[in-house]
């Protein structure tokens, strides 16, 4: 036991150590952000995936971006984030502007296409992130074209052979399948671990790092007693070859 808490101890350090060493600090980011930070982890989280300098990152559906903003510090000037959204979601962003303003994150491309039109490199992306986006490929409603097949024909393509494809989700009440996208935007975790090792990708480590026991799984992600504090999934996949 002693082993494994000096373990987490070495690893918060080393986050912190690789947080200090970039060329953007916390004291560049906006209060919103480093309140979110609290139940977000997000330095943790990207640590746990594997996040290094130099990596070519694509941060799907990523919105505002504030993954995308402590991406950019991860993966260095050597690095490279593509801030993805599509038309649909550029209707819901708030903050955008104001977090790229001035050239401050040098190494994020705002990155707007559908996905059937994403024509970034084919075996150039060293991880694809999805934040709470996995279910949006079984959300059906007027106006939204996001689905499964296509946007997992992308991502074996843009990722590289043994590459990462990162998924956060909601959980949703177990055996509810993907019923519960649509409504409340939660997807059923066992679901999702056999619908993407079916798309070509391998199950290679998952973390409870933002589990959260008191979250009622039959609430909205929106509803306020839950937002921002939904037990959520962190999965960890490679691309097959």
């Amino acid at each position: 036991m002693r082993n494994i808490k000096y373990s987490v101890v070495v690893s918060t350090i080393l986050v912190l150590l690789s947080f200090a060493s970039t060329h953007a600090t916390a004291a560049e980011r906006s209060e919103a952000d480093l309140q979110r930070d609290a139940t977000s982890k997000p330095f943790e989280v990207l640590e746990f995936f594997g996040v290094e300098p130099g990596m070519t990152v694509l941060d799907f559906l990523a919105g505002g971006g504030y993954y995308s903003e402590v991406l950019s510090q991860l993966v260095g000037e050597e690095g490279k984030v593509y801030l993805h959204n599509n038309a649909a979601y550029m209707g819901f962003v708030q903050g955008l502007d104001e977090r790229v303003a001035d050239g401050r994150l040098a190494n994020v491309e705002l990155y707007q296409k559908e996905v059937e039109e994403v024509d970034i490199e084919p075996n150039s992306v060293d991880l694809a992130l999805a934040v709470m986006t996995y279910h949006d490929v079984y959300f059906v409603s007027d106006g939204w074209t996001v689905t499964a097949d296509p946007t997992f024909e992308m991502l074996r393509r843009v990722i590289k052979p043994g590459g990462v494809l990162a998924i956060i989700d909601h959980h949703a009440e177990p055996g509810s399948g993907n019923s519960r996208a649509g409504d409340i935007h939660r997807i059923d975790a066992e679901f999702a671990k056999a619908d993407i090792e079916s798309r070509g990708f391998k199950l290679v480590a998952e973390s409870d790092l933002l589990e959260n026991p008191d979250d009622d799984l039959t609430k909205s992600v929106f509803d306020p007693a839950v937002r921002r504090k939904t037990s959520r999934f962190i999965y960890k996949f490679e691309r097959t070859e």
